[in-house]
């Protein structure tokens, strides 16, 4: 399916982008804020949004701050952008840092967005206009209007609508070219993928539970290799006489000399993190009933018998859903609004039982699953683009989305079904890869942006006197 995507990491930051493109113009126009889910950025990510300006702030007092290339960059342009930031810091309840700071981070990562621009125009990475406006159309229902409205809004309160659209292909053109420069850095060695299957391994494990009872044979302080080898010899004999069927309580009661004797050695179920770890190592793997040791500890010997073992499963387990949908492509008469509108009568009717949902895909969907009904089969997290598989996993069974704006066009989605399955080696493998590739993104990125502010001719100039 073409709405089927590997590098979810990277619209997730495009996405974003976009959607605080329009917080950030709200905010301070002083129009409706829409509901935002996540966090701000944190300054030092890679995309801090240009915030459109109202003819009425362009004061002819404005100067130029900085030069990238021969494009200029104005005080004005960072006063706004940093005042758009500080409006989104206090809605969050977050104190914004203080203004010097923040203008000169705001600055900086304007030098950085113009000397990557001048790059992808050198190197000819472009945006469409169809691009322009489907990003446009999105950046709408995130902020819970119409295209229509939304622009409405902006042209009220000043905003030029033409400069509002070239600051949105901007953020589009520079997801593009960190998509296209930074990602092929980023490679995961197969070492680092073992380490990190090693680690999640572990982590799984300290999140089992176990019950161990235990026998301990001390050693006094400053033991002499004297009794050191008799201790070990006592708890040698001990552990063969548990061994060979002998009560452990039993034994444990009579010659352990650990506080939890009276219980007959019972340490109690508790998670493994929570056990010494060379318990934990003694037993691993061992079943329960197995009695093991001598184990060594600054107290002396432990002879531990496994008692029980939790019922959390340790296999790497992923979340597949059943679902179908049907597609409508926004082109030629079809507007966004008018899929949507379509979709939503579509809704209604199989909700009301006057239409079947299958049927209407086949005679509708414009994709590829059509003749199935819509149907997309069983598919694995990270299968479908963000946009399409954020909505579908707040779904319930049966239960139909309102209409979904993606970058392929507008959707209905139905969950059929949800299962638990086992993942295969392939399938971790891919997951620690993606994984990794996220955890180095911002070093990978950072290197990257200085690289190409390097190339670039960046001139920073003093406030007129």
């Amino acid at each position: 399916m073409m709405f089927f995507s590997s590098s979810r990491f990277w619209f997730r930051v495009c996405q974003l982008g976009l959607a605080l493109l329009v917080t950030q113009t709200l905010w301070a126009q002083g129009l409706r804020a829409p509901a935002q889910g996540g966090a701000l950025r944190p300054l030092s990510s890679p995309i801090l949004l240009p915030l459109p300006t109202p003819a009425s702030q362009r004061l002819s007092s404005d100067f130029i701050v900085a030069v990238v290339g021969s494009e200029p960059i104005t005080n004005l342009e960072v006063s706004v952008r940093a005042q758009g930031i500080e409006a989104q810091l206090r809605q969050q309840g977050q104190r914004p840092p203080p203004r010097e700071q923040l203008l000169s981070e705001v600055l900086d990562q304007l030098v950085q967005e113009k000397a990557q621009l001048q790059w992808a125009q050198e190197i000819g990475v472009t945006v469409s206009d169809a691009e322009v406006l489907q990003a446009e159309d999105s950046a709408a229902e995130r902020a819970q209007m119409t295209t229509e409205q939304l622009r409405t809004q902006l042209e009220r309160s000043g905003v030029v609508l033409k400069q509002w659209r070239q600051d949105m292909r901007n953020q589009l053109t520079l997801q593009r070219l960190r998509e296209r420069e930074v990602t092929p850095r980023i490679r995961p060695t197969d070492q680092e993928i073992d380490q990190y299957l090693r680690e999640r391994q572990l982590q799984q494990e300290g999140r089992q539970e176990l019950s161990l009872a235990q026998i301990l044979i001390a050693l006094p302080d400053n033991a002499t290799p004297q009794q050191i080898s008799q201790s070990e010899a006592q708890a040698r004999e001990v552990l063969r006489r548990a061994q060979s069927g002998e009560d452990f309580a039993q034994l444990a009661r009579t010659l352990s000399a650990a506080s939890d004797r009276a219980s007959g050695g019972q340490m109690g179920m508790r998670s493994q993190d929570r056990y010494p770890t060379l318990f934990v190592e003694a037993v691993r793997q061992r079943p329960v009933g197995a009695v093991v040791g001598p184990v060594r500890s600054g107290a002396g010997f432990h002879i531990l018998k496994v008692l029980e073992r939790g019922s959390v499963d340790s296999a790497a387990t992923m979340v597949q859903t059943h679902a179908r949908h049907i597609l409508l492509r926004p082109g030629g008469q079809m507007s966004v609004n008018v899929a949507r509108a379509e979709l939503t009568r579509m809704k209604r009717a199989i909700e009301g039982a006057k239409a079947d949902f299958a049927q209407l895909a086949r005679e509708h969907s414009q994709d590829g699953s059509a003749s199935a009904g819509g149907d997309l089969g069983w598919a694995n997290p990270g299968m479908f683009v963000p946009e399409f598989e954020e909505v579908m996993n707040r779904l319930a069974l049966q239960e139909i989305s309102d209409p979904l704006v993606s970058r392929f066009g507008v959707h209905l989605i139905q969950v059929l079904e949800r299962r638990k399955t086992e993942m295969s080696m392939r399938e971790q493998r891919e997951l620690a890869r993606n994984a990794l590739r996220e955890s180095k993104f911002e070093e990978t990125f950072q290197t990257w942006a200085r690289e190409v502010r390097g190339r670039a001719y960046v001139e920073l100039r003093d406030p007129p006197q």
